[in-house]
């Protein structure tokens, strides 16, 4: 498998991104599709908007969301996008983009650490 990095969406892109693939539900304010270079939006890989709003603003709960997002993944609303994600992470390099401020605790580290436990080599 490819690595598998993670990079706020707002931050330039890198030739060494690889695959840029947006995990979040809603489009990042203040951004413009072009400047993003976003080659896919994954919305369905994203967690529930009830979900996020649990969440947002409670650092406190996050041990909670990731294994409420954990159970989400395994549910057949995200397979497809699971399965296209791992379809192209086999091809070569995929950087999961994301807007939150939090780059400690938000839904694509969540995501990325989900998938290292199901095996997927992430650098």
């Amino acid at each position: 498998m490819a690595s598998l990095l993670l990079k706020r969406v707002y931050e330039a892109p890198e030739a060494s991104d690889g695959m840029r693939v947006l995990v979040d539900r809603l489009w990042p304010r203040g951004i413009a599709r072009e400047k993003a270079e976003i080659d896919l939006w994954l919305k369905d890989i994203a967690p529930s908007d009830a979900l996020r709003k649990r969440f947002h603003g409670k650092p406190e709960d996050w041990a909670a969301f990731c294994a409420n997002y954990a159970e989400e993944l395994e549910g057949a609303a995200a397979q497809a996008a699971v399965v296209e994600l791992g379809g192209l992470m086999a091809r070569g390099p995929v950087t999961l983009l994301y807007a939150a401020r939090d780059e400690a605790r938000n839904n694509a580290v969540a995501l990325k650490a989900w998938l290292v436990r199901r095996g997927v080599e992430a650098s």
